[in-house]
C-alpha cells in the first residue's frame, strides 16, 4: 500500500505523513525534498509553480513510488497533488488499487493561522490562495479534516484506507 497525503500548503501531510510511516513501518517521503532549485526559488519569490514546472518533479514522484512497489514495501508520500492530471502521473505504471490518495482538508482560516505560525524553506504563504484555487477535488480519494491531533487522524486514515 503506497498512500499519498495530499492536500495545499499547511494542511499537515509531513505532520501525519511521518506518524503513519512510523506506524506502517516504512518510508516516508515529503515531495518538497524533489523539487529542483529552480521550483523552489520560483515559490520563494511568490510566484506558483505551472503545470510545465511540476511535470518532471511529479515523474520523479512516480518513479520512487514505482521503486517502492518494486521492494514491495509501502511508503507514505506527502505531495499536494492538486489537480486530477497530476494524480495520474504519480500512479502512473502502478496497479490498480496501490496507490491510495488521502486528502486532508482544513478550512481557509485554519490553513493561514497555519502558514502564519511557521517557517518554510521556500512555501510563501501568499501562494495559499493559488493552491486553493488549483485544488481539483478528488472524487476517489479518503478525505480526513486534519484538525485534531495526530495521533487521532492518523488512526482515521488507518480505519479508512483499503
Amino acid at each position: 500500500m503506497i498512500l499519498v497525503l495530499m492536500g495545499v500548503s499547511g494542511a499537515g501531510k509531513s505532520t501525519i505523513g511521518h506518524t503513519l510511516a512510523e506506524r506502517l513501518h516504512c518510508p516516508f517521503a515529503d515531495a518538497d525534498d524533489y523539487h529542483p532549485p529552480a521550483n523552489k526559488a520560483k515559490m520563494a519569490s511568490g510566484q506558483p509553480l505551472n503545470d510545465d514546472d511540476r511535470q518532471p518533479w511529479l515523474e520523479r514522484l512516480n518513479e520512487l513510488m514505482r521503486e517502492w512497489h518494486e521492494q514491495e514495501s509501502s511508503g507514505i508520500l506527502a505531495c499536494s497533488a492538486l489537480k486530477d492530471k497530476y494524480r495520474v502521473t504519480l500512479s502512473q505504471g502502478m496497479p490498480e488499487g496501490t496507490v491510495q490518495f488521502v486528502l486532508l482538508d482544513l478550512p481557509k482560516e485554519t490553513l493561514t493561522e497555519r502558514l502564519a505560525a511557521r517557517k518554510h524553506e521556500y512555501m510563501n504563504p501568499k501562494l495559499l490562495d493559488s493552491q486553493l484555487a488549483t485544488l481539483e477535488r478528488p472524487s476517489d480519494a479518503v478525505i480526513v479534516t486534519n484538525d485534531r491531533p495526530v495521533d487521532q487522524v492518523v488512526d482515521e486514515i488507518l480505519s479508512k484506507v483499503k
